[in-house]
């Protein structure tokens, strides 16, 4: 079996490790060409992967209003016989007002326009396109923004997000391999407020919960994150992939992390990466 993968970023990088564990051959595209990877704009290399990939996926977000895969390489994966596959985000549902989305909730309405135009691409494509919510994992969860002091609290009553361990994410892709083409949610069972999983990390850590901040004094980016409120539903990867998360809700995956290893103390990372951080 022979993956490329466009974008090696912190959830590719895992798939790839994963599958090359199995046996799999595994190359990935950078902009810089750095060191294991081919450069995206390398076409001529990057042309010779297409043509002997059983499998391509594409983790690279839209930039200046489109697809970049799609729009240097689409041509050439339309006459690829293998798996497509598409790491999209959950984003493309927009605000819910706190409800459960599911693949056949509208898509497009919310801040992520361009995303949710990529993501209809793919699907036409014929692509397996998977909406992630917020990704955690080692050296990127709430343990370590509790510990480095990067963490806070909101007061946003009512405002709930999804999220989903990133080993999660890769046994639902590599269940994705086996299941038909179309749009799957990979999220865990327990929506929760950010404050919430915050609290419970300073738990486990024997810490101090990190104080409130004003939601005006945060970024426009995180300003419209917490703009938005839904709920995700996994109810068709569940019965149609078969996918069954091993960490079906942040306390059982933050406990996993907290065994693993000591959250550094010296340096931020993001609590949960939206989708558009992978």
């Amino acid at each position: 079996m022979r993956l490329l993968i466009f974008g090696l970023g912190y959830t590719a990088q895992h798939l790839a490790d994963r599958l090359r564990q199995d046996g799999w051959r595994v190359v990935g595209t950078s902009r810089d060409g750095r060191a294991g990877t081919i450069s995206f704009d390398d076409m001529d290399a990057v042309r010779r992967e297409i043509a002997v990939a059983t499998h391509v996926l594409s983790s690279v977000p839209p930039a200046n209003e489109s697809d970049p895969v799609l729009a240097a390489y689409g041509a050439d994966l339309a006459r690829l016989g293998g798996w497509r596959g598409y790491l999209s985000s959950t984003g493309v549902y927009g605000d819910a007002n706190g409800a459960w989305v599911d693949e056949t909730t509208p898509t497009g309405t919310g801040r992520r326009s361009a995303r949710a135009e990529a993501d209809s691409a793919w699907l036409a494509a014929g692509a397996h396109v998977f909406r992630l919510p917020g990704i955690y994992g080692p050296g990127r969860s709430p343990l370590d923004r509790v510990a480095s002091g990067a963490a806070h609290r909101i007061e946003a009553p009512g405002q709930v997000f999804s999220r989903c361990h990133v080993d999660d994410i890769v046994s639902g892709v590599i269940a994705g391999m086996n299941g038909p083409p179309g749009a799957y949610n990979l999220a865990d069972d327990l929506p929760a407020s950010q404050n919430d999983v915050v609290d419970f990390a300073a738990r486990l850590l024997g810490m101090a919960p990190p104080p409130f901040v004003a939601l005006e004094t945060l970024s426009a980016m995180a300003q419209g994150f917490y703009a938005e409120n839904r709920r995700v539903a996994n109810g068709k990867a569940r019965r149609v992939l078969y996918w069954t998360p091993r960490y079906p809700d942040y306390r059982e995956g933050l406990r996993a992390l907290s065994a693993m290893t000591s959250p550094p103390t010296t340096s931020a990372a993001p609590a949960a990466a939206s989708a558009d951080q992978r």
